[in-house]
């Protein structure tokens, strides 16, 4: 039975027709690298929305969506003259196998390592360190910390910031530590705070949430996702609240405090959904 599904050739087909200069897409013509980032932190962020609501059903168009931003990105650079999606496949191929040298031991694709080969993950993690390493510097990054995008979320780029510290043996040996750091941040939070002090406030906040970051890795949670399904579960609870007041007449401007407490108990005991 034939396949009549599209393929990436079909797909690069369609990408160079809708920037034909003559018979292509106004909008999709207009655009430059700078103008879709956007939409590329849009489609990365539907991605991750689709997977933690479980809609597997839609997760292969969001991840065509996604897709498309990097044939887009390709388009341009190919009319650029700077690369093509050729290139890009083939560059992620180069680097893949040179990262994983205890999967191509010869450093090709087709090369494999015999069946008692295998290295423990310790060894995996540190070679891999010890590539990046190589890397860095052939970019002349020389700090540790060099590559780490600074468009990241700001709880994700933390979270990496103390990956890669701990990496080098600059961390606490254990999250008691790291609790104790709370507290202290605590106590200078609180301090501000009583001296008025606004710009330390902000910085002791800031601190405060740096190490709430440094303890989610210490117990292995992703304090971006963690954050993100606290949201939802905030979401889910808010909206019970706004449904039993529209059902009651009432209006949440004009409930007491008490009257809200009480409906977000409830609401905290309503069966958990897509959390």
């Amino acid at each position: 039975m034939a396949d009549n599904r599209y393929q990436v050739e079909d797909l690069l087909y369609l990408m160079r027709r809708l920037r034909d200069p003559e018979s292509g897409c106004p909008w999709d013509l207009k655009q430059s690298f700078e103008t879709i980032v956007p939409f590329t932190l849009e489609e990365i962020y539907e991605v991750i929305d689709t997977i933690e609501r479980k809609d597997f059903f839609h997760l292969k168009e969001e991840l065509g969506d996604l897709l498309f931003q990097v044939i887009f990105y390709s388009q341009l650079g190919a009319e650029e003259s700077l690369f093509d999606f050729g290139d890009v496949v083939s560059t992620l191929v180069e680097k893949l196998v040179n990262r994983h040298p205890h999967v191509f031991p010869a450093g090709t694709l087709e090369s494999r390592r015999g069946a008692s080969g295998a290295p423990d993950e310790k060894t995996v993690k540190e070679r891999w360190e010890a590539l990046k390493r190589g890397e860095r510097q052939q970019k002349g990054q020389h700090s540790i910390l060099d590559d780490i995008p600074l468009g990241l979320p700001a709880l994700s780029r933390a979270q990496k910031l103390q990956k890669r510290a701990a990496n080098h043996s600059f961390d606490w040996p254990d999250s008691s530590g790291v609790f104790d750091k709370l507290d202290e941040e605590i106590g200078e939070l609180k301090t501000a705070i009583q001296q008025g002090n606004q710009c330390a406030i902000e910085e002791e906040l800031g601190d405060l949430l740096f190490t709430a970051v440094n303890l989610s890795r210490h117990l292995k949670v992703d304090a971006e996702t963690s954050l993100r399904a606290a949201s939802r579960k905030f979401e889910t609870r808010f909206q019970y609240i706004e449904q039993q007041l529209i059902a009651s007449g009432e209006t949440m401007g004009d409930c007491t405090l008490d009257r809200l407490d009480q409906l977000w108990v409830q609401a905290k005991q309503q069966p958990s959904k897509n959390r």
